[in-house]
């Protein structure tokens, strides 16, 4: 989504880093091309006109113009104060102590999505929370609204309010509150209505509903895709309605990003929520710190980490490890490797979320690369027996034909899937010469991801901004990495 604003920002810093030693008017030319960035990016122009007045108060000090490294510690003002734009260093989650049931009641325009993310936090509540939750569609204007609601709620397997013909939003709201009350439902989600655009009759039953039954939660749900107006219909709503948070739909898409950056500032209510993709599972907590480090371009190691825990079962994670130590890594463990990076988003994602991101994404652009490239990869390794797979040695030229015909692929790209086994191979003895996992330390500060996967990235192979021949980025600094993850790296 930050794609734009984060090329934009990426540009200035390079400069200021480039520099040796800062002037004051150094810095007020980068902050003056920050904030054509800012309003480029959709940024509201009160919110763009305080984060700069406010990083140009602290980069033009002379703490910063006499340290060491300027440039950096003006990336820090930078990223500290958009921590601060997107809501502060805490996470606010949802509110579920109180007497149940507890009633989260999802406001906002039709289209933006708040039927689909009432499932998801359907979902999230039920497995992350443990607790029962209970769905109920308040939307009697749009044609099927309260049958799409049921079917959700199948397939995310949470409990939805039966429907009755020609009932009113206000009723179906008590009608929900006895039902939760008679099933002992922890959490009753509200599915109000939406309209085109805000309008009395849409306030005035929003108002009747939270009067009914009393929200603990009422949460915005604004299409990140509506750019600035999304933050005129968040001023409509809290102007009217006692929100208590926001969540951003759409966030994987190529909007701008400014009315992420704008929303807490314009309702003073916190993002709680982003919604990442259509699945019924793609909604995550929004963090301000995390999301500031993939503007910066910084990366965002801890949500790879989660998102790895998630997705990586713990006995193939554990498999994999007796093999590594034992220096083995054969076609079968790089098949597991390539199925568990495209259940984790695929490339684009894990590219985004690591250091020097920008860099990478470039590199994949550049030499036509998608996530196609693992399903090629994927049928490659597929076509080969079992004998081939566990021993890669045996691909001579007549072998390489045969397994390109029957994965639909060239030679050349069974030759690189080969390669690429090959060098990961000598990156698991590597590991094991160097002590097992503490010799992943290694790879961090010098090679990464891209020493280890050439053939992915440019012509020098790797990716660049990965670290590794290819690269020109930095490589992942293992002071920059979390504290759990860089513990691991230095047990033996």
């Amino acid at each position: 989504m930050f794609d734009n604003l984060s090329d934009r920002l990426g540009g200035v810093f390079d400069r200021l880093k480039g520099r040796g030693a800062l002037k004051e008017q150094d810095v007020r030319d980068a902050m003056r091309e920050v904030r054509v960035a800012l309003l480029e990016a959709d940024v509201a122009l009160p919110v763009a006109r305080r984060f700069i007045d406010n990083v140009t108060e602290k980069a033009v000090g002379q703490d910063v113009l006499r340290s060491v490294t300027p440039g950096q510690q003006v990336v820090k003002i930078v990223h500290d104060e958009l921590v601060d734009m997107l809501g502060g260093t805490e996470v606010e989650g949802l509110q579920l102590d109180a007497k149940p049931p507890v009633v989260i009641m999802m406001v906002g325009l039709q289209g933006s999505g708040k039927t689909t993310t009432t499932a998801k936090l359907g979902k999230l509540i039920k497995e992350k929370h443990g607790k029962k939750a209970l769905m109920a569609s308040l939307d009697v204007n749009r044609p099927a609204a309260q049958e799409q609601l049921a079917v959700l709620g199948t397939q995310v397997d949470v409990a939805t309010l039966p429907i009755v013909a020609g009932q009113q939003p206000v009723d179906i709201a008590r009608r929900a509150l006895e039902a939760a009350r008679l099933q002992a439902v922890d959490v009753l989600l509200l599915d109000t209505a939406g309209r085109l655009h805000v309008d009395e009759a849409l306030m005035a039953e929003m108002k009747a509903v939270a009067g009914v039954s009393t929200p603990k939660e009422v949460l915005l749900v604004v299409d990140s895709l509506t750019g600035q107006d999304a933050v005129n219909v968040a001023q409509s709503f809290s102007g009217e309605v006692p929100l208590t948070g926001v969540i951003l739909t759409r966030m994987d898409g190529d909007a701008r990003g400014g009315a992420a950056l704008s929303m807490r500032h314009v309702t003073g209510k916190p993002i709680k929520f982003a919604g990442t993709g259509e699945k019924l599972d793609a909604i995550e907590a929004f963090d301000p710190n995390r999301v500031a480090g993939r503007i910066l371009g910084m990366g965002d190691v801890v949500s790879l980490v989660e998102k790895a825990a998630q997705t990586i079962k713990e006995e193939d994670a554990e498999a994999m490890a007796k093999r590594m130590a034992k220096g083995q890594f054969d076609l079968n463990d790089l098949r597991t490797q390539l199925q568990q990076m495209q259940n984790m988003g695929g490339l684009g994602m894990l590219a985004g979320m690591l250091p020097g991101m920008k860099k990478a994404k470039a590199a994949m652009a550049a030499s036509n690369m998608d996530d196609k490239v693992l399903v090629h990869m994927d049928a490659i390794i597929g076509s080969m027996t079992p004998k081939e797979r566990e021993n890669p040695a045996l691909m001579n030229a007549k072998r390489k034909r045969r397994v390109a015909a029957g994965s639909g692929t060239e030679v050349q790209e069974v030759n690189k899937v080969l390669k690429m086994h090959q060098e990961m191979s000598r990156a698991m003895k590597q590991i094991k010469k160097m002590g097992g996992l503490k010799g992943l330390g290694a790879l961090f500060g010098g090679g990464g991801l891209g020493a280890a996967m050439p053939g992915l990235g440019g012509p020098g192979g790797g990716l660049p901004g990965l670290g590794g021949p290819g690269g020109k980025g930095p490589s992942v600094d293992p002071d920059t990495l979390p504290p759990d993850l860089r513990d691991m790296l230095n047990k033996k």
